[in-house]
């Protein structure tokens, strides 16, 4: 498979540098790039994840290096070793993210800080320490959102106001390094059962725990309800890790590469209903969720989750 033409597609090969890499989607995708051909460089945050990565690899063509993308002096580090293992980067897939759930009542401002941070700050962070050696290749941009970047649904807002922002990011970063050459897509998967669901559910319980006890069990209930119903349409869900790392492939690998590459049904769904429904139809398909919520909150769950395609991507 290495190096093979595929017409309408560019020939694998080149370094790419994936963060989020530890594990899920990160992961896949570190490795199957590898496996289509590509020197690939995986962002971790430990040595020893780094190191299973490396177990892994098939062909001896992945490497890792440890960066925080929240740290500007990491992610130089990072850059000043690709340059000197590459020269240049055929692509980029900014991939590594975290989610804090909960209602935005009762997420802190420093929890709301560390969610823009980590999956918006500091994949700018990544793309300017990383220009230089993409412009040598005329190389690609892969940002990896989810249908929460065109929809916000209720206990997942702080997620999507770092999803909205990401798209914005990449439409403006699409058509600002177009003329150099360097071209921009998006990724968004919807729901994939990966390890980030279990991040999930123990942030969410964070959340609640921190809150002021009178205002986390107004939503409480409901929350949790919302939580679960999430969680079993990861579980039920057909998108698999391996659409995902097919999805960057083509991202990187197009001849013509799209804006936006939707994976599964319930991220196209979600991508039409932002679209096509006016706000007060969202607003009443979403507000199923929080229908238990009263003035000093009833205690019940809420009604059943409508499916979203809010699935939380990436993996920090």
């Amino acid at each position: 498979m290495s190096g093979r033409t595929v017409r309408g597609r560019l020939p694998a090969g080149g370094a790419v540098l994936v963060t989020g890499a530890s594990s899920g989607l990160g992961r896949e995708c570190a490795l199957d790039l590898e496996n289509r051909g590509f020197q690939v460089l995986a962002g971790v945050r430990r040595d020893e994840d780094g190191e299973k990565l490396l177990a892994e690899s098939l062909h001896g063509r992945l490497h890792y290096t440890v960066v925080d993308i929240t740290d500007d002096a990491s992610v130089r580090a990072a850059a000043e070793f690709a340059e000197r293992a590459y020269g240049a980067l055929r692509g980029l897939v900014n991939n590594a993210g975290i989610c804090v759930p909960g209602p935005l009542e009762c997420v802190d401002s420093e929890q709301f800080r560390r969610q823009l941070d980590v999956n918006v700050v500091g994949h700018l962070g990544v793309v300017r320490a990383h220009l230089p050696l993409l412009r040598r290749s005329r190389g690609r941009i892969v940002n990896v959102t989810s249908g929460l970047g065109k929809a916000a649904v209720p206990y997942l807002g702080a997620y999507s106001t770092a999803q909205f922002a990401k798209e914005a990011l990449s439409d403006a970063l699409r058509r600002e390094l177009g003329p150099s050459g360097v071209r921009v897509s998006v990724v968004a998967p919807g729901a994939i059962l990966t390890p980030i669901w279990s991040k999930v559910s123990a942030a969410g319980e964070q959340v609640l725990r921190d809150a002021p006890a009178g205002v986390a069990e107004r939503y409480r209930a409901s929350f949790l309800a919302f939580m679960e119903g999430n969680g079993q349409q990861a579980l039920a869900s057909r998108t698999s890790p391996e659409d995902f790392a097919r999805a960057v492939a083509r991202a990187l690998t197009d001849t013509r590469p799209r804006a936006r590459y939707w994976v599964g049904a319930d991220a196209r769904r979600m991508g039409r209903l932002a679209r096509l429904l006016p706000d007060a139809l969202l607003d009443r398909r979403f507000g199923g969720i929080t229908a238990s919520v009263g003035a000093a909150g009833s205690g019940a769950a809420g009604a059943a989750v409508p499916a979203t395609g809010a699935s939380p991507a990436g993996g920090e």
